[in-house]
């Protein structure tokens, strides 16, 4: 989506921030999602979308909030934790959902395109436009690509998406392969640049679309 593993609940210290990034103001917990946060990171990725501009334009407005919860829920279930990487910060008050090189998400995709076009409801042509729009500006190779991330509204402006991203950024250094993500909000361009991600395409999505950003961080 733009701008989204299972795993055993191992804590994980804070970690080294990379040369300039800003600590968050706190030191919250960071481990990897587990099936029982699912509820509580499904519910903080849907209030965290709720006024989003790219969900408001591609996803019907009848029902807008319900359908973000099921479309996120999708999104981290049978993508991120299927497929790639996923973490929650303080609780699941912040939530951040990667697709790694390891595997190919293509089939999840293919298996559940009909449901996501379906909570699209009226706005799926606008879905698919958005889609192929952005498709050329994606790296063509292996990279770690931000699915979803979000911080309930009243957390946000803590350091707790800071907090959340580190692991999936860290690891995708580590592994000498690129971050990628998108996002449609220019004030998450800044916050993204001071994690080191830069901008490499620029374009206004098609049927009045917004204005969105891919950005890019490469190893170091």
């Amino acid at each position: 989506m733009a701008g989204g593993s299972g795993a055993a609940p191992e804590l994980t210290r804070p970690h080294e921030r990379f040369p300039g990034m800003p600590p968050p103001q706190d030191t919250p917990i960071v481990r990897p999602i587990t099936d029982a946060d699912v509820p509580t990171a499904v519910d903080t990725l849907a209030r965290s979308f709720a006024d989003y501009a790219f969900t408001r334009h591609v996803i019907a407005a009848d029902g807008h909030e319900d359908r973000i919860r099921r479309f996120q829920e999708l999104c981290l279930t049978r993508i991120g934790m299927v497929y790639g990487r996923a973490w929650v910060a303080d609780a699941g008050r912040a939530v951040a959902v990667w697709t790694t090189p390891d595997q190919d998400p293509s089939p999840a995709f293919a298996e559940i395109g009909t449901l996501l076009g379906d909570l699209a409801g009226d706005r799926a042509p606008a879905y698919e436009s958005a889609d192929q729009a952005l498709a050329p500006h994606r790296p063509q190779e292996p990279a770690w690509f931000l699915n979803t991330v979000g911080v309930i509204p009243e957390a946000q402006g803590r350091g707790l998406g800071t907090a959340v991203l580190t692991p999936g950024i860290e690891a995708a250094a580590r592994s000498g392969h690129p971050a990628f993500l998108e996002t449609s909000s220019e004030r998450n361009v800044a916050f993204y640049k001071r994690l080191g991600f830069d901008v490499t395409a620029e374009t206004p999505l098609p049927d009045g679309g917004p204005r969105t950003w891919c950005m890019r961080r490469d190893p170091r």
